[in-house]
């Protein structure tokens, strides 16, 4: 199950990992996706992968007028969208070693500010037309403090809050916003995490378990579901008990 057939959809971040895996996933389903990244080349080759299904836009995020342009040419080419996934991000571990203002700061405007940027270009638009979908990719890193991830974490936790506080409004405007917290997946990223990752799937898995969700209901889509629920139980106990679990989840320490 996915988005139906003649979906417009675009996904920022697709150059690899998830986002380009669910780009070719909704693309098999039948929908119009418009893929936005960085790297002209790997759009290129993403799009040669699906042609005429899969249709390349590049950008850097952090650039909000560029955004804005962005999904002014998607629109124009495409007709208006009915489904965004805003799912570009990085990541640089980050603890007490290596504590950086600078590694935070890039974080913060890829991760966080680039999907303001996106939902600043993409909800006046949906909001006059009165529907459409949103999909911002957070992470389960955003529920709690997790060892290396100082900076990445911050930035998944302030998304998290971010659709929550819009939630309402968006349902009043008739807005499907939802949340997707994967956990552990195997992409680019991931790889430089110097720790043992549990529960970790691939990016098809992950796409699979995103184009079910946004076929769905739900506000949040989190994934895998036994480790999701591990990481929001591990948010409600006390720090006495949640460090030592986080310590042994992880081999921290």
């Amino acid at each position: 199950m996915g988005v139906a057939a003649g979906t417009r959809v675009w996904i920022t971040g697709a150059g690899s990992g998830i986002g380009r895996a669910l780009a070719l996933r909704l693309a098999r389903d039948g929908a119009a996706v418009a893929v936005s990244a960085r790297s002209a080349d790997a759009l290129d080759a993403l799009a040669a992968e699906a042609p005429g299904r899969v249709h390349p836009f590049p950008l850097d995020v952090t650039d909000a007028d560029a955004v804005g342009r962005c999904v002014a040419a998607v629109e124009e080419r495409l007709g208006p969208l009915d489904q965004v996934v805003l799912n570009a991000g990085t990541h640089i571990p980050m603890g007490l070693e290596d504590f950086s203002t600078a590694t935070a700061r890039a974080l913060m405007e890829v991760n966080y500010m680039g999907v303001v940027h996106g939902l600043d270009a993409v909800l006046p638009r949906l909001r006059a037309r009165g529907g459409g979908g949103v999909a911002v990719v957070a992470s389960v890193a955003g529920y709690g403090g997790l060892p290396t991830a100082a900076a990445y974490g911050p930035t998944k936790a302030a998304l998290i809050n971010l659709c929550e506080s819009l939630k309402l409004d968006c349902d009043r405007a008739g807005i499907r916003l939802r949340l997707i917290c994967p956990g552990f997946v195997a992409t680019p990223l991931t790889a430089r995490n110097p720790f043992p990752m549990p529960d970790l799937i691939g990016a098809e898995e992950a796409a699979d378990r995103i184009a079910a969700g946004l076929a769905g209901g739900g506000f949040e889509i989190a994934f895998p579901p036994r480790f999701a629920r591990i990481m929001k139980t591990l948010r409600l106990l006390p720090y006495g008990v949640y460090f030592p679990l986080i310590r042994r989840i992880t081999g921290a320490g």
